[in-house]
């Protein structure tokens, strides 16, 4: 049996999210403590209190989905023995420091960083993102391409699932020509930017130096990374994709895929909510969908 525990991005936190967690133990409290300190406000008040407004702004979202995963990482102790690790968008975050590649430390101040650079990139053009539901990937990729304007795949959730990523107009021209395809959906999303396109390029930019200055190790189980959807054991490489996961897609169908072709018989998500255990269903129905 290999495990395999992946970890949730943007859009899974909720109201009261990480209070239980809080509650188990001085170890898992402490990773609250820590993160509060190292943001200089009290992330947990928001967690445990905020309203669901409060918790959608991106420098709130992104460190409460990542310190919810690492409390919840944290709440196993030993039972936490990784085969392999994988994130979706920010998740990968969590994965990396699930599998001893990062600080939780450092993978807070990354987050955080992170966070407000994408925050700042999207402040620079109005984008926004969409969701298409029916249509194989290779149609949405092709209509995207010839679309005026920056249109681009960004995550590749599940078979029949794609989400399209760039400027305003050219996402609602895009959804507009993927319906008259035949996409069951494409339905513009909440969202306040185009993430994982290359309007995210000045986020990178100010990430990657970050990143290149934050030390890493090998982690103790592969890692596959959005990037490639591939296992990655080398603190090098590990960096230079994290700083390439801005700008590219998140190969999530591909990644899944490849872990269960790797070995992988049980999924076990922490962090909150359970989106990535629906896409696991959908992408591997043989897989077990395992609680911890």
């Amino acid at each position: 049996m290999k495990k395999a525990y992946v970890f949730p991005g943007q859009g899974s936190q909720f109201s009261g999210m990480g209070k239980d967690l809080y509650d188990l133990s001085p170890e898992v409290k402490s990773i609250f403590e820590v993160a509060n300190e190292i943001l200089g406000f009290e992330l947990s008040k928001t967690m445990f209190e905020g309203s669901a407004e409060e918790l959608k702004a991106t420098d709130i979202t992104q460190p409460a989905v990542f310190v919810h995963s690492i409390a919840a990482v944290t709440s196993l102790g030993n039972r936490f023995q990784p085969n392999m690790t994988a994130g979706h968008s920010l998740g990968e975050f969590s994965a990396l420091v699930a599998a001893g590649a990062l600080s939780f430390e450092n993978g807070l101040k990354l987050v955080s960083k992170r966070a407000k650079a994408m925050q700042k990139a999207c402040e620079i053009q109005a984008s926004t993102m969409a969701a298409v539901l029916g249509l194989e990937d290779a149609i949405v990729e092709e209509i995207c391409a010839q679309i005026e304007g920056v249109v681009v795949a960004a995550n590749y959730n599940c078979p029949g699932q794609l989400v399209i990523s760039g400027e305003v107009l050219a996402v609602e021209s895009a959804a507009e020509r993927l319906k008259a395809a035949g996409a069951k959906r494409a339905l513009i999303l909440p969202v306040g930017g185009a993430f994982h396109s290359p309007l995210m390029a000045p986020a990178g930019e100010e990430l990657r130096k970050a990143i290149e200055e934050t030390p890493f190790n090998n982690p103790i189980c592969p890692v596959y990374q959005n990037v490639t959807a591939l296992p990655s054991t080398d603190a090098a490489a590990i960096k230079n994709l994290l700083i390439e996961q801005l700008t590219a897609p998140v190969r999530w169908t591909q990644t899944v895929q490849n872990m269960v072709t790797d070995g992988a018989t049980h999924f076990t998500e922490l962090g909150p909510g359970k989106v990535l255990q629906g896409l696991v269903k959908k992408i591997a129905p043989q897989a077990e969908i395992a609680e911890e």
